[in-house]
């Protein structure tokens, strides 16, 4: 490079200097008015904002300034990184200035401004409030908080030690309608628990100190009163406080059927019935009620159901070997097992049981049913007297049992004639005590005796006639002296007065005693 072409240079660069002074001079001689407020404090320094004649660099400048909306606008977030023309036009398309220093060179009409430019978009209960109620006044719109808790501490109910974040259970629409998933805390909710409000479980708001066991909610809904334990769960479930998940039959050894089913537990447990020691047998709880009085021991279950306690499912005719048939079917168990049932084994014979009514003082035997029946004891009494030794024979069919047997002993009935038909005798002692050398059964008038071959006195002629108290006027035992000769029968009426002997057959006949025979 030459010495001249050195100067030159120079020369040049002198000249340029003076020129760009020379603008800067006269753009500020021409500037428009004053700057706002806000940038007075750069008002005599033009280069803050302007790039001399490098329009372009403006928008530069001022976000060199103004750093958070170029902030905005590289992440485009808030109005300006939302606004596609913010994002791309000079910042003097919208807010210009030298206007003076009242000027509002933001231009922001709150009636028709669109929220959803920002940050936070007016849902719910927030598109109804007015501006001031969140942008203070004197302090710039984006100044204004965007959290809940910093526009809601006063009215924020809950122990401040459940943190800030209002939106993880409220919603904007309604404060008061709650959008939080109970899971989350460790204590799902099920059943009815998902129709209870917040505060019925946490009454003080604070979430924290709320206790998760059933006892500890509903210790004064408790209808035990403390006598079950703390343990709700173990019976009860939040679908249903009454529909209780307790299955007596799994979780016990004691299954609940028939009207143990209807009772409540009271009826049987005590105040602490998970403590109790509960006997299972009948006559543990039912000891009382017990109208054998112990008789037939504590096997209860042997003859009644817990369906209904009169209903009785023992059945005797298959259960023992005696069946109960006719009356026996009616009477009360007691009238037979009058000691403890399973201490005392009855006999099973009739006499075992009807000794003191037998009529018979043991004379027929104990088996009764030889001619009794279990219809009726007095009934159609069956005994074949035939096979006695007295056959009943004629009228002795027909009479009555009394007729003959005073006493039901029957053994001690006579078998003569004579000592039944003793008062009857219408030979009054006469003749011997042997009626049947005469009568017969069938009928006392029809009586056969044929003194010619049975005695050695032939009735011959008249005597056939005679009655036999003519002749037989004392016993036969005080005429067993008397001869077969006429005179000792009619001494009294021998007129001959004993002249001819007492042979008065000599000469009269039993014809007639008037009919005397010629001597030969």
């Amino acid at each position: 490079m030459t010495l001249r072409d050195l100067l030159t240079g120079i020369a040049m660069t002198i000249a340029l200097l003076c020129t760009q002074q020379a603008t800067a001079q006269i753009e500020t001689l021409v500037m428009p008015g004053k700057v706002i407020e806000g940038h007075a404090d750069v008002e005599t320094d033009c280069d803050s904002c302007h790039q001399k004649f490098e329009r372009q660099r403006q928008r530069v400048l001022c976000l060199v300034c103004h750093e958070d909306v170029g902030a905005d606008i590289e992440s485009q977030l808030g109005f300006h990184g939302r606004f596609e023309s913010a994002r791309d036009d000079r910042c003097a398309s919208c807010h210009t200035d030298h206007e003076g220093r009242e000027a509002d060179i933001v231009n922001l009409d709150e009636q028709t401004f669109d929220h959803d430019f920002t940050d936070f978009s007016l849902q719910g209960g927030h598109a109804e409030v007015e501006c001031t109620s969140c942008h203070a006044p004197d302090t710039r719109y984006r100044e204004a908080p965007s959290d809940c808790y910093s526009c809601h501490e006063a009215d924020n109910i809950h122990d401040p030690g459940l943190g800030t974040e209002c939106a993880a259970c409220h919603k904007p629409s309604d404060w008061k309608d709650i959008e939080f998933d109970h899971d989350t805390t460790g204590y799902e909710l099920i059943g009815h628990h998902l129709e209870a409000t917040c505060t019925a479980c946490h009454e003080d708001k604070s979430f924290r100190s709320t206790p998760t066991t059933c006892y500890g909610c509903h210790a004064a809904d408790d209808a035990h009163n403390g006598r079950s334990g703390t343990e709700c769960e173990k019976c009860h479930n939040p679908t249903d406080w009454l529909d209780t998940s307790f299955n007596h039959a799994r979780d016990t050894d004691f299954p609940l059927d028939g009207k143990h089913a209807d009772l409540s537990c009271d009826d049987c447990h005590s105040s602490d019935p998970f403590s109790d020691q509960m006997q299972t047998t009948c006559v543990s709880c039912h000891a009382e009620d017990d109208n054998h009085k112990g008789h037939f021991g504590d096997k209860c279950e042997t003859c009644h159901v817990t369906e209904d306690w009169p209903k009785i499912m023992f059945d005797h005719d298959v259960d023992t070997g005696h069946p109960l048939n006719g009356a026996h079917e009616t009477i009360e168990c007691e009238e037979c097992h009058i000691e403890p049932i399973f201490e005392v084994e009855l006999q099973s014979d009739c006499l075992s049981c009807h000794e003191q009514d037998d009529a018979h003082d043991g004379t027929q035997g104990p088996t009764c049913k030889d001619c009794h029946n279990e219809e009726s004891w007095t009934d159609k009494v069956f005994f074949d007297h035939d096979l006695t030794r007295f056959p009943l024979l004629g009228k002795h069919a027909d009479a009555e049992c009394e007729g003959c047997h005073e006493s039901h002993v029957f053994q001690d009935a006579p078998t003569d004639c004579i000592d039944c038909h003793r008062d009857e005798d219408p030979h009054e002692g006469r003749f011997s005590d042997r009626c049947a050398s005469c009568h017969n059964p069938v009928d006392w008038l029809q009586w056969q005796f044929d003194h010619n071959a049975q005695t050695s006195f032939p009735l011959e002629g008249a005597h056939v006639a005679v009655a036999c108290e003519t002749c037989h006027r004392q016993p036969l035992s005080a005429q067993a002296g008397l001869g077969s000769n006429c005179g000792d029968c009619h001494r009294n009426d021998d007129i001959h007065d004993g002249e001819f002997g007492p042979d008065c057959g000599r000469c009269h006949s039993a014809e007639s005693f008037r009919d005397v025979r010629s001597i030969q």
